[in-house]
């Protein structure tokens, strides 16, 4: 299994030794929209939604200052960062 892995690495590497990445890259802002009563639905905090896990390696010690910002405000510091980042994509998808 590892030299498949192995073989598929390398392969990896020389289509890129040969093709490059540079071209691959967007300079600037990405274009990107949503169907309308979707965005009416995140704006107005009406999105019916089933919270999902995923993982996220975090410094210790970010960690631990985050703790502590969720403590101060009262909240669960899980809730404090999904507030965050709905706070984050709102302004990167310019919806709020």
């Amino acid at each position: 299994m590892r030299a498949k892995a192995n073989r598929q690495s390398q392969s990896n590497a020389e289509y890129y030794d040969s093709h490059g990445i540079l071209d691959e890259i967007v300079e600037g802002d990405v274009k990107f929209t949503l169907e309308d009563g979707l965005r009416q639905e995140i704006v107005g905090g009406k999105r019916r939604r089933t919270l999902r896990n995923f993982s996220l390696k975090i410094d210790p010690l970010q960690l631990q200052a985050l703790k502590r910002i969720a403590t101060s405000k009262g909240v669960p510091y899980q809730t404090l960062v999904r507030q965050w980042l709905v706070e984050k994509i709102k302004k990167e998808l310019k919806i709020a």
